[in-house]
């Protein structure tokens, strides 16, 4: 036997009729057939508490009952809010009354007098689809979760990344896919040569300062390329004749779908003696 046929088997099911001989042959029925928890009450009034306590699988609801029909019940069902789907099967003789329960929300029927095969048969179609329904919220619910921990434990990875980048260097960048800088610390902007003019521009224009051209465009080439560098080395010359040397690394970024997200590195300034 499969574990959705024992699952099937064990599901829990619960007869609301106000006749005693309906409830015990179904339950009967349902006992040879070898389901193993089986409920019934000739109360509908009760039906709805028993459900939010319970949490059935399924429910056989007659359709003609004093005091509550069987529409009013799923009307109750309805508003169970741990529960948007509502398993039930209705019973009745009324022919008329097959598609008025459907669009009430049944989610099937079985005709009185009972042809016991179909009942059997329709029984064990509904429980089927009502636990793979359930597998599925449940695996739906599982993955929501680890989407959740798995994009706080990113977050946090790239908080300490950044964190520590920061800390075992002078500076530290990202560009976007569009070259723009979304995150700068140090000179960067000026040793790519980009001088950005107010935000809501967006303009950059290329300045030398005293840095030295060719390295600036062989860096250029290479971010226009894709290509990762380490220690990319920068030389720039002071209005006063002093000389500054700066290790740049930088490496590309890409999304799950291998698109390009833009840029991130790090750098810092080679002192005397370091």
């Amino acid at each position: 036997m499969s574990t959705l046929e024992r699952d099937i088997l064990d599901a829990s099911i619960l007869i609301v009729d106000d006749q005693a001989a309906n409830v015990q042959l179904l339950s009967r029925l349902l006992a040879d057939a070898g389901y193993t928890q089986v409920s019934a009450t000739q109360q509908p009034e009760t039906v709805c508490a028993l459900h939010r306590q319970h949490a059935y699988d399924l429910i056989l609801l007659d359709l003609q009952m004093p005091k509550m029909d069987g529409f009013s019940v799923m009307a109750g069902l309805k508003t169970n809010e741990q529960d948007s789907y509502l398993p039930v099967i209705v019973l009745t003789a009324q022919p008329g009354h097959k598609l008025r329960a459907l669009q009430a929300g049944a989610k099937d029927f079985i005709s009185k007098p009972f042809d016991l095969v179909e009942v059997k048969t329709r029984i064990h179609n509904m429980l089927e689809v009502r636990l793979l329904y359930k597998r599925l919220a449940e695996h739906n619910l599982a993955l929501e979760q680890a989407v959740r921990e798995r994009t706080a434990e990113l977050r946090e990875s790239e908080a300490r990344y950044r964190s520590l980048t920061e800390l075992a260097s002078d500076w530290y960048w990202e560009q976007d896919e569009r070259g723009e800088f979304i995150k700068v610390s140090g000179p960067v902007m000026e040793m790519l040569g980009i001088r950005v003019g107010p935000l809501v521009q967006g303009e950059a224009t290329v300045s030398d300062d005293g840095w030295n051209l060719a390295e600036r465009r062989t860096l250029q080439a290479r971010i226009a390329a894709r290509q990762p560098f380490l220690d990319f080395t920068f030389h720039r010359v002071n209005p006063d004749g002093s000389q500054q040397q700066f290790r740049v690394s930088g490496e590309p970024m890409f999304d799950q779908s291998c698109r390009f997200q833009g840029y991130r590195g790090v750098g810092i300034e080679e002192m005397p003696g370091r």
